[in-house]
């Protein structure tokens, strides 16, 4: 599966996680998951959103999370 990373502009605030969780994870599907930390373990690019300015790394593998640490893998 493809994976969206962006950073969190709106951490700490109503609804989008601690000031900590600083990365969002998205899925195909439109999931997302706020994090603290981020570990890609596979090849990664910058990809440009299609009709905005918002830029994305973007990477294909398998997730996994580890939620005592707050820390999303892409394997």
């Amino acid at each position: 599966m493809k994976y969206r990373i962006r950073f969190n502009l709106k951490r700490g605030q109503m609804g989008r996680g601690t000031p900590d969780h600083v990365w969002r994870v998205f899925d195909e599907t439109g999931k997302e998951w706020l994090c603290k930390n981020i570990n890609i373990h596979v090849p990664s690019q910058g990809e440009k959103e299609m009709l905005t300015n918002d830029w994305n790394i973007v990477a294909e593998g398998e997730i996994q999370i580890d939620r005592d640490t707050s820390t999303v893998h892409i394997l």
